[in-house]
């Protein structure tokens, strides 16, 4: 279990079976907002079969706040997929939730029971292949990555699509250099006939396609919007995660 205290609101998370659970106490504010909706998207990054978000002790004066939810799950509903669910005992925070359409996105349980059980009752999640390495801050890093993901990828089968990813990674750990001072995180993983490619690094500036070009190079997330099928960042309490899904129509 690990906590957090932010001002005045504390997340502490926990282990529910495979899920994880985040329980929030506190006042919900402007001051709080992107706090909470962070570490959210960074639970839902670690990919556990769902996240749950025990919100009976939060505290929201402007109702209109509530919609932090909804906004944390359009961070990670491309990608990782994982379920956001919301757990509260007390029925004015229900109704306040549902009323504010925030239920539509993300259903709300009076207990974690019966949100474990709505889980339960859908179909199993994909089965997902991943791996991760943190690499060093230097340029030896874009040779690991290209490595590591040939690597990973002839394990799983998944020859195809090793150029295209390794064109990926050289990408954005490329970026990680060039404008961070964050040792680049590396993942990849494979579900069904999908690969995605995600770096994270410590810095909170957006990632963003550049129109600058050094000749007839185009920058380097241009290259992405070219070669894969989508791509996103997702922003975390620590920096952000930049992400793309390469599918068979995307081999070279």
């Amino acid at each position: 279990m690990t906590a957090d205290d932010i001002g005045p609101l504390a997340i502490t998370a926990s282990t529910a079976g495979s899920h994880t659970l985040l329980s929030v106490v506190g006042e919900l504010d402007s001051s709080t907002y992107r706090v909470l909706r962070d570490h959210i998207i960074k639970a839902a990054l670690e990919e556990p079969s769902a996240v749950l978000i025990d919100v009976s002790g939060l505290t929201v004066a402007a109702e209109s706040a509530w919609v932090v939810f909804t906004s944390a799950r359009w961070h990670v509903t491309r990608w990782p997929e994982i379920p956001l669910l919301l757990i509260c005992g007390h029925g004015s925070g229900r109704s306040a939730i549902r009323r504010n359409g925030v239920a539509r996105w993300v259903p709300v349980f009076p207990t974690l029971g019966a949100a474990v059980a709505a889980i339960t009752a859908d179909e199993p999640l994909p089965y997902r292949r991943r791996a991760k390495a943190e690499l060093p801050a230097d340029q030896s890093s874009l040779c690991s990555a290209r490595e590591m993901v040939e690597e990973w990828l002839t394990a799983w089968s998944r020859p195809e699509l090793i150029p295209v990813a390794k064109i990926v990674a050289t990408v954005f750990v490329e970026n990680v250099l060039q404008h961070t001072e964050s040792a680049p995180n590396v993942r990849v993983e494979a579900k069904g006939d999908t690969v995605t490619v995600a770096v994270a690094d410590e810095s909170q500036v957006p990632a963003a396609v550049r129109e600058d070009f050094d000749g007839d190079r185009p920058s380097g997330l241009k290259i992405i919007t070219t070669l894969a099928r989508m791509w996103g960042a997702a922003p975390t309490p620590t920096g952000k995660t930049v992400w793309a899904i390469l599918g068979p129509e995307n081999a070279l």
